[in-house]
């Protein structure tokens, strides 16, 4: 098979200067050409041989025309991610040194040819040749949420426009709003196809805002970390008080807000640089360099509650009644009260449970407690 002019020119017009790239490497030696590729070896070339030889690496070739020509951006987040995306080695900024392993190039095209699937976080994301009969290099991108990976396309809203993803991110599958984007309440039933690869980098980033550029910094080895005390100490006006949180809440907030189960991020953050958080951080595909707005937003309210004193309350309570608060509150941090049958009067957080309860023990001014200390 010939190869397309298009692939093949700007190869042979670096030729002279050099070409280092997936394992195919030209060099100048003596105003000939040696080709090399992990499989054959071809010296003393000239022009002519070096492209008859050039023809024999289809692969090579249009890999390489792909990635320099089509994609570029060498040493950027989206050229890393996309490469992630096949499963390629991920260079350094300098595109000298391999930081991640990854698939060679035969490997690479015979599964491009089936599709090769990669998960961020709560999308699934299908890396292909656009063409798999006669790939010519050129590969698009399908997207869509992992609980709809097995889904026939006709069943889903199908999308080619990135920016349609920023009404998708915006509310979960209850029409409630989301805040937080990395949140795991991303609404299922759509899908993206055919993407080139900047829209599918923009895509994603509509979908989960900066995860590309941080995780591209956290693999380089260049990402930069606010801590909490660096990131309260800098906030002015009705957040000002978020300093005053005291050190062991800053913990239960973490606990709070920043698990796999509320967040997809890794928290890389501590309390400070020499203080880490005893919570662990999470095992999110993409890490949090700092307090969210949302954590900063939830922070101000509980220092402001924790600045209250304590005080000692007696209440009447039966020992089912005490282990069904804690279930209530477990339930509600959980946020499993939708799933509770109202039929399952057995669970402590059962609606009827706990109107119950209320009805027993919530009078007309609140809770029946009493202050026992003075």
């Amino acid at each position: 098979m010939t190869i397309a002019t298009a692939d093949l020119e700007p190869l042979l017009d670096r030729a002279s200067a050099g070409v280092t790239f997936d394992g195919l490497r030209i060099d100048e030696e003596d105003g000939n050409y040696v080709l090399e590729t992990p499989a054959d070896e071809w010296h003393d070339l000239d022009e002519t041989a070096l492209r008859e030889a050039l023809e024999t690496c289809e692969e090579y070739v249009t890999n390489w025309r792909y990635w320099q020509e089509t994609v570029g951006g060498e040493g950027t987040a989206r050229r890393a991610f996309l490469r992630w995306c096949e499963h390629a080695p991920i260079p350094d900024a300098g595109e000298h040194t391999t930081t991640t392993d990854g698939l060679a190039v035969p490997a690479r095209y015979d599964a491009l040819r089936e599709g090769i699937d990669r998960r961020w976080g709560q999308l699934s994301i299908t890396a292909r040749f656009v063409d798999v009969d006669d790939p010519d290099g050129e590969r698009v991108y399908d997207l869509w949420h992992v609980d709809d990976a097995d889904s026939d396309l006709a069943d889903l809203e199908v999308y080619d426009d990135p920016r349609d993803a920023r009404e998708i991110a915006t509310y979960d599958e209850d029409g409630r709003y989301r805040p937080l984007k990395t949140a795991p309440t991303l609404v299922s039933g759509w899908a993206f196809t055919g993407l080139s690869g900047a829209e599918l980098v923009e895509t994603v980033g509509f979908l989960y805002p900066a995860t590309i550029a941080n995780w591209h910094r956290e693999l380089r080895g260049n990402l930069d970390v606010d801590h909490w005390t660096e990131t309260a100490e800098r906030q002015t006006g009705i957040y000002d008080v978020i300093d005053e949180l005291p050190r062991e809440a800053v913990d239960w907030m973490a606990e709070a807000c920043c698990v796999d189960s509320q967040c997809l991020r890794r928290r890389e953050w501590g309390y400070d640089e020499d203080d880490d958080l005893d919570v662990d951080g999470g095992d999110g595909p993409f890490p949090c360099r700092e307090p969210c707005s949302l954590v900063v937003a939830a922070a101000r309210k509980w220092a402001i509650l924790e600045s209250e004193e304590e005080h000692t309350y007696e209440l009447e309570l039966t020992t089912s009644e005490l282990n069904q608060l804690e279930e209530l509150i477990d339930a509600v941090a959980e946020g499993r009260t939708d799933e509770i049958r109202e039929a399952d009067v057995y669970d402590g957080a059962n609606r009827y449970r706990a109107r119950y309860l209320r009805a027993k023990r919530v009078g007309e001014d609140g809770l029946e407690a009493t202050q026992v200390d003075e």
